[in-house]
């Protein structure tokens, strides 16, 4: 069995019932996520060997992240225990043509405040295969980039390939800070996930004839894209999500994978979505599994982004999914019949 290691940061997350505005009524809704928690729970369902690596307090909130990994068979022997608390966000889910919201308050989260002697990378990546990061985690602190550096430094000495998922977050760090250390970071990384938008906002690389925010994505344009990518840092592979947004309720969903010859095209598929968050992660979880399985290029970039389709229609961050569900959508299987 193929053993996975995802390094980030586990949140708290605080929502208000269904699609209610914040303080709508009193009550909100407590479940974890994060976006290298969220890949590693979705291997976990599909049978991979998956770690997640961070750091959180030993006080019953800590407890709780840890509890809800493991309670999906995520191996949590990796995560260090130390700070004060865990990073939280609020989210608020956006309807129709309603935005979803989200808010951090993460400062000086256990994570954030870690040193990067702490972690031990050469025992953390003993038997490993590959591992997983995403450009959120950097984000949080020079620190914490050090400690991300020194595991792509590890991992690369060991032979273990290396993933990593842009994800710029423009409310944790400055396009310019992003650029700087993410092209120091993606010259250890063998398969570079981006999505329409975070090339254009950490690189500069953008597609031709797109207006993201008027619903209109030139797919075509996004090849020059992934070869740019590709052809700057030498990635074995690269995989673009292409989201079509209609409205906060539905978008289409599809995804194109360039291996440095050919691009491959997913068939799309039109959302109409109950949860949007990790959306993106449940690709990168579904697009490692299939490449550690063998799976052809087309074959590999139809199943992450069948995966990702029935994660919209899933509450909370994790893709709660197994193989067959999304070998049957990706095979055909879109009506949503009852499974009897």
């Amino acid at each position: 069995m193929a053993k996975v290691i995802t390094f980030g940061e586990i949140m708290l997350r605080l929502a208000p019932e269904g699609y209610y505005r914040f303080f709508q009524n009193d009550r909100m809704h407590a479940t974890f996520g994060g976006g290298e928690a969220n890949v590693a729970v979705s291997l976990a369902h599909y049978g991979i060997d998956a770690a997640f690596v961070t750091r959180l307090p030993s006080h019953a909130i800590g407890q709780g992240a840890v509890d809800s990994l493991r309670r999906y068979g995520v191996d949590v022997s990796g995560i260090i225990r130390g700070g004060e608390r865990v990073g939280i966000y609020f989210l608020e889910k956006g309807a129709s043509q309603r935005g979803s919201v989200c808010i951090y308050d993460r400062n000086h989260s256990a994570l954030q405040d870690a040193c990067p002697e702490e972690f031990d990378w050469d025992s953390i990546f003993d038997g490993a295969d590959w591992f997983h990061f995403t450009g959120i985690t950097p984000a949080l602190g020079e620190n914490v980039r050090e400690i991300c550096r020194e595991a792509c430094q590890a991992a690369k000495e060991k032979g273990v390939k290396i993933s990593c998922d842009l994800n710029y977050r423009g409310k944790l760090w400055t396009r310019q800070a992003a650029r700087e250390t993410m092209t120091d970071l993606c010259q250890y990384v063998d398969v570079c996930i981006s999505n329409e938008e975070d090339a254009s906002d950490v690189f500069g690389i953008r597609a031709e004839n797109t207006d993201i925010y008027g619903g209109r994505l030139d797919k075509a344009g996004y090849r020059s894209v992934a070869k740019q990518l590709t052809d700057r840092f030498g990635f074995d592979k690269t995989a673009i999500t292409l989201r079509t947004s209609i409205s906060a309720s539905d978008n289409n969903w599809a995804a194109m994978l360039y291996d440095g010859k050919d691009y491959y095209f997913s068939r799309e598929y039109p959302l109409h979505i109950t949860d949007r968050v990790g959306g993106g992660d449940s690709f990168g979880g579904g697009l490692i599994y299939a490449l550690l399985s063998g799976k052809s290029p087309q074959e590999a970039v139809e199943f992450a982004v069948a995966a990702s389709a029935l994660k919209h229609s899933i509450e909370g961050d994790y893709n709660l999914v197994s193989v067959s569900e999304v070998e049957r959508l990706a095979g055909g299987d879109a009506s949503g019949r009852v499974q009897r």
